[in-house]
């Protein structure tokens, strides 16, 4: 008996390497210290009314700003494992194994579980106040979504130290992913983790295309939404037609897996190739999925710092717009490489280069917003500033591997490597930042410490010149992507070396970035006004902290920047329009069936990972119960009375 206990145990746990040890002893530490900090001050019930079960679109998109910055920090260390692993040559500080598995938990937590968050938290924070709603269209389902990604989030990183990671990649080609050369379930965590949280996603893109066509605030047409509430849309409109791409291509993958059936196997009968065409259908549309609210963030923060209208509104609208339909036309410039022929190739090729136009005149869009504007240096201004130079950067060299001849000699290498990072994180890094600096008062009603913001921008960005400017060098000299080390002979040390200090600069940077955070929370500047930047979009016009229903009373648009139009005519002189009367708020109530069947979810997906059965079949009973449920669940909304009202609004206005 102690045998097979021994046995079980040898395999479930993640065993053999000092890191992983320590990661597992910190891992129990630490919720260790969250129960027993939670039971001490008696927090389990306001844990469970307030976050676990809202359905508040701020709320919800708070949380997912903490999970997207606890994934930025796990993936962040891999990336400095990987980068120790690879500073000087013959380095025996990973084996090659664990190296594989890092690398491939790098890729799909930055972009799935850190940069989708992220993304989704400032969604869920922003758009129902800029568009002058009160919520989103589906309450319900936007907790279901948030959850979803949570627990497949968890399913997935649990694999760090229970079974195994995955190692066949971010994208997991096949054969490598298939059962014979991964016969561990490490790649099944990977399968089902990234399934649970896709089916979030999109429930979250179909969620607010119906916000923000059908709930904007009455006046509102769409030529005078905020730039922002366009990039979500075209950004909520590449998602639901790419992300049930990425569920069809899992389920045949795991079919091979678990079934043994042949869809990507070779002699088989299937096709490896087919998985590469369908992966890359989803995943050349999902890089435009994360940096197209980025775009929205810097025409934001670039008008109001500017103290401008954005310049050539129209064509920035159908620059976003046609960025999104033309992202499914790029997939096959991932693989120039593989034989589809000079004119499969001349195709991608210049649909790639076509792609880059849009891309490439929204910088002109914000430098003529900037140009002779009263231009203010703050932590969103200098993001922005930073990202434009990073951008130009890592456009060009798309440019240059858009060209198939030139992609033959540089795919697959560190210069490959250090374009697709200068646009990911200069693109989508830099932006959520600059809309975490820009949105943060209006969030949580105070601000962060401008001086440490400077610090933490200056180190990041230093950084990340010192980092990724040695790669395109070596990837012209000959180094591939995906290797564990290399030899003294290939004259790469000094680069690499080079780049692994810039990547621990950056390293310090978030470190400078959690000390803002804590000093400001320390030392808080409240915001009294509720418009601390000089806004221009409604956002601004109520106070800060948001109320939990947003508006008193729902604005009446007529004009682009509105709020900023209303500043300017109350300077004038004008009165204020009158004010209808208050009237009973209409609102959801929390729910626990999204956070609990979410968990079902967990809990089916952990025994299909390990075929049992006997946790599976529960788990998704669990489900179905769940469905059931809320299908009987008919006292779900609630209205707050005009007298609570009054009394928010006036503590919050301070007029009490």
């Amino acid at each position: 008996m102690l045998e097979k206990l021994t046995a079980f145990a040898s395999e479930f746990f993640v065993t053999g390497s000092p890191l992983i040890l320590g990661a597992q002893v910190s891992i129990g530490l630490t919720m260790v210290a969250v129960v027993a900090a939670l039971t001490y001050f008696k927090k389990w019930g306001w844990l469970w009314r307030e976050w676990l079960t809202t359905v508040d679109h701020k709320r919800i998109g708070i949380m997912y700003v903490i999970s997207a910055l606890l994934m930025l920090f796990r993936g962040g260390v891999d990336a400095l494992l990987m980068r120790t692993q690879l500073a000087v040559p013959d380095m025996k500080f990973l084996t090659p194994e664990h190296y594989n598995q890092i690398f491939t938990t790098h890729g799909v937590i930055m972009i799935l579980f850190m940069a989708m968050p992220l993304m989704f938290g400032l969604f869920n924070i922003v758009v129902p106040l800029q568009i002058g709603a009160r919520d989103v269209a589906f309450p319900f389902l936007n907790a279901l979504s948030f959850w979803l990604f949570f627990w497949g989030a968890m399913l997935f990183n649990v694999s760090f130290v229970i079974g195994g990671s995955p190692d066949a990649g971010w994208l997991a080609y096949p054969p490598l992913s298939g059962s014979a050369f991964s016969p561990g379930v490490g790649q099944d965590f990977y399968i089902w983790g990234i399934q649970i949280s896709g089916i979030g996603s999109l429930m979250t893109g179909i969620n607010f295309i119906v916000t923000i066509l059908k709930m904007r605030a009455p006046g509102m047409k769409l030529m005078q939404m905020p730039m922002f509430t366009w990039s979500v849309l075209s950004s909520s409109v590449t998602i639901i037609f790419a992300f049930p791409i990425l569920t069809v291509t899992l389920a045949l993958l795991a079919l091979d897996r678990m079934l043994g059936a042949h869809f990507f196997t070779l002699d088989g009968g299937g096709n490896p190739l087919m998985y590469v065409n369908l992966i890359w259908m989803w995943g050349h549309p999902e890089v435009y999925i994360v940096i197209l609210p980025a775009f929205g963030i810097f025409s934001e923060v670039v008008a109001t710092f500017s103290k401008k209208k954005i310049f050539g509104y129209k064509s920035m609208v159908f620059a976003l717009m046609s960025i999104s339909v033309a992202s499914f036309f790029t997939w096959a410039h991932h693989f120039f490489t593989m034989g589809s022929g000079a004119n499969v190739n001349a195709f991608f090729a210049v649909s790639t280069m076509i792609i880059a136009i849009p891309t490439g005149a929204k910088i002109f869009n914000w430098l003529f917003t900037m140009f002779r504007g009263r231009i203010t240096f703050r932590t969103p201004m200098m993001w922005t500033i930073g990202f434009i130079f990073v951008f130009v950067v890592g456009g060009l060299t798309g440019v240059m591997l858009s060209v198939a001849p030139a992609n033959f000699q540089l795919h697959n290498s560190y210069f490959l490597i250090a374009h697709f990072h200068q646009v990911l994180i200069g693109g989508v890094a830099f932006g959520y930042f600059a809309g975490l600096y820009y949105w943060w008062p209006k969030v949580f009603g105070f601000k962060l410490n401008e001086k440490l913001g400077m610090w933490a921008f200056w180190t990041w960005n230093i950084g990340f010149y010192v980092t990724f400017m040695p790669q395109y060098l070596v990837g012209l000299d000959g180094m591939t992507r995906r290797m564990s080390t290399y030899g003294w002979d290939t004259g790469w040390y000094g680069l690499n070396l080079t780049s692994t200090i810039g990547a621990f600069m950056m390293g310090l940077g978030f470190l400078f970035q959690v000390w803002q955070i804590a000093h400001s929370i320390k030392f808080m500047e409240r915001d009294t006004t509720g418009d601390p930047w000089n806004g221009r979009t409604l956002e601004w016009s109520i106070p800060s902290p948001a109320p939990l229903y947003n508006f008193a009373v729902v604005p009446h648009v007529s004009e682009r920047d509105p709020w900023w139009e209303e500043k300017k005519r109350r300077e004038q002189g004008a009165a204020p329009a009158p004010q209808p009367a208050l009237e009973p708020i209409h609102m959801p109530k929390n729910s626990s069936i999204p956070f609990i069947k979410s968990f079902f979810w967990f809990v089916a997906g952990f025994g299909f990972v390990w075929d049992w059965y006997w946790m599976a079949i529960p788990g998704m009973i669990g489900v179905a119960a769940c469905m059931l449920a809320h299908s009987f669940t008919y006292d779900n909304d609630y209205y707050i009375p005009v007298d609570e009202i009054k009394k928010t609004e006036a503590a919050l206005r301070g007029t009490v």
